[in-house]
């Protein structure tokens, strides 16, 4: 039976989230590299969080203080945002592949003033340090760089249990995670404690998350998809989450499968093609009984292989940053339909989704293609109000009468409901499941010397989905595989080290309207229409 969170009234989140639960009841299983785990149980996680809150209380952090983590998945990290929203702090996710420069960005736009970061990410953040007036914390070993910054456990050991949870409006922040665009600076989304509702409807209607399931989320949480669906549903759910700290292997993946017997996946595209490249041989039959995936389109191919060596279908859901998934092959048996290849699925309970027309606020007749829209005052989960300080970006979003909440994407629907994804009516770029502005990337390129503008695009990639391509005018000269290089390498320094331009073209101009703005769509068009001159590798 769904025990539906009740978020439309003034609530503690420590309570919604950690207190409640039995305190014996295991909430996070953290595995090591080596396959070694510890248990976290709802009691620990409490009587950590509560010296957490008075640590953090002792900084001066207050309530609608905003929080910034740079951290992977570990027990720490859970500690730390259950402290901070104890005291009604506002958590900041950081991605651990940003560089400095899209660190500072986000830490100066949310105004965060205290940072705990993972000692081998600390050198990323120590420079911000004057400039931004931070407080940051060690979360692990610092390195000899950095010896000055407090460490995190210290602190922690030095603090009594018992700090209560303050009670928070429905409106009120939990976190305020950034998202990227076709122009300007990433727009930071505000995430209501009423979210939680949305959260823990897909977690059971879209993932069928059960008491006796091995639940592994193995997305990210410096992304929406593991924040909200690996730490927030589970936790306000009280089922048991796998947190697999340091970097991702097919082959570790599929160790975690099999040894620690995980019933329910949920993974990003890539990772099952991943695994489908390189299933090991002799691998023992799995547990698996659900899969799902998030964050891009899940090809047909990878479906059909899932069900015959997984044990268990993926299927498929759609979701945003701004409202977590909204449209689900959902896997609860109220809600289970069959998978039609290609297809989202239906609305998940509490969202009314529809396609429309291109040019007008009307349902697009079944096949064609339209805007995939929300409908605001039919859909009760839909907590997404605004980006923080930026109602021109807001407004985009919106209908003029308020009614309809647009995507950004277009879809078809056909005539019996599955909603099909087409394409992304902005140029955001999803690799491997994480949303990437061209914005972003171009201004990096800007910054070097010989660089007089450019272009980034997606093009299809089989494992990734998507990949970068820069298309790079310069300011003299042509361009050599050394340059290629030293762009691909500036990127990763100074944005992040998984978004650099797999290849650079360089070309004499980029195509425009007459107004100036830049048609990256004739690049994509051209690129995927021939293979001319090949790009200068690095």
């Amino acid at each position: 039976m769904f025990d539906a969170l009740t978020v439309r009234e003034p609530l503690a989140p420590a309570v919604l989230l950690c207190d409640r639960h039995p305190a014996d009841s295991v909430a996070f299983t953290v595995i090591e590299q080596d396959l070694s785990a510890t248990d976290l149980t709802y009691g620990e996680l409490q009587e950590s969080s509560e010296r957490a809150a008075a640590a953090l209380a002792r900084l001066g952090v207050r309530r609608g203080d905003r929080v910034a983590t740079l951290m992977g998945k570990s027990g720490n990290l859970v500690t730390v945002l259950l402290g901070l929203w104890r005291l009604g702090a506002v958590h900041v996710p950081l991605f651990t592949a940003f560089a400095t420069p899209a660190i500072s960005v986000r830490l100066s736009t949310s105004g965060a003033r205290v940072v705990v970061a993972d000692g081998n990410q600390l050198d990323k953040v120590v420079p911000l340090v004057s400039e931004l007036g931070l407080t940051v914390l060690a979360s692990g070993p610092a390195p000899d760089s950095a010896p000055e910054i407090p460490d995190w456990e210290q602190l922690l050991s030095a603090e009594q249990a018992g700090m209560p949870a303050v009670v928070l409006n429905p409106e009120d922040l939990l976190v305020e995670i950034f998202t990227s665009g076709t122009t300007g600076a990433p727009k930071g989304v505000p995430v209501p404690m009423q979210a939680l509702e949305a959260f823990s409807a897909y977690f059971h209607h879209g993932l069928d998350v059960q008491e006796q399931d091995v639940f592994w989320n193995a997305a990210d949480p410096g992304w929406a998809y593991g924040l909200y669906y690996g730490i927030l549903a589970p936790l306000a759910a009280g089922r048991r989450n796998l947190l697999l700290r340091g970097g991702f292997s097919a082959k570790l993946c599929w160790q975690v499968l099999e040894r620690f017997g995980v019933t329910n996946f949920a993974a990003a595209p890539t990772i099952f093609r991943s695994l489908r490249a390189e299933a090991p041989d002799g691998v023992g039959p799995l547990a698996l009984q659900r899969a799902s995936s998030a964050g891009e389109p899940l090809d047909a191919e990878t479906i059909e292989w899932a069900t015959r060596c997984l044990g268990t279908a993926v299927r498929d859901h759609y979701g945003q940053t701004e409202m977590g998934m909204c449209i689900v092959n959902g896997w609860e048996e109220t809600v289970s339909r069959e998978i039609r290849p290609g297809s989202m699925g239906h609305a998940l309970p509490g969202y009314r989704t529809e396609v429309l027309a291109l040019e007008e606020d009307t349902a697009a007749a079944p096949g064609e293609k339209g805007r995939v829209a929300i409908d605001v005052p039919a859909s009760p989960l839909m907590w997404f109000r605004g980006y923080t300080d930026n109602p021109e970006k807001t407004a985009e979003r919106y209908s003029s009468d308020g009614r309809w909440y647009f995507t950004g994407d277009t879809g078809a629907r056909d005539a019996d409901g599955y909603t099909y994804f087409s394409a992304r009516d902005d140029d955001v770029i999803i690799m491997a499941g994480y949303r990437i502005g061209p914005f972003e990337v171009e201004s990096v390129l800007a910054t070097h010397p010989e660089v007089a503008e450019s272009a980034v695009i997606g093009v299809p990639d089989e494992l990734r989905g998507e990949r970068l391509e820069a298309y790079v005018v310069l300011r003299s000269g042509t361009g050599s595989p050394e340059l290629a290089a030293e762009l691909q390498q500036l990127v990763k320094t100074q944005y992040a080290a998984h978004a650099y331009p797999r290849a650079v073209h360089f070309v004499d101009e980029l195509p425009k309207t007459p107004s100036g703005k830049l048609q990256r769509f004739l690049l994509r068009a051209s690129r995927s229409a021939s293979e001319s001159e090949p790009p200068v590798n690095a």
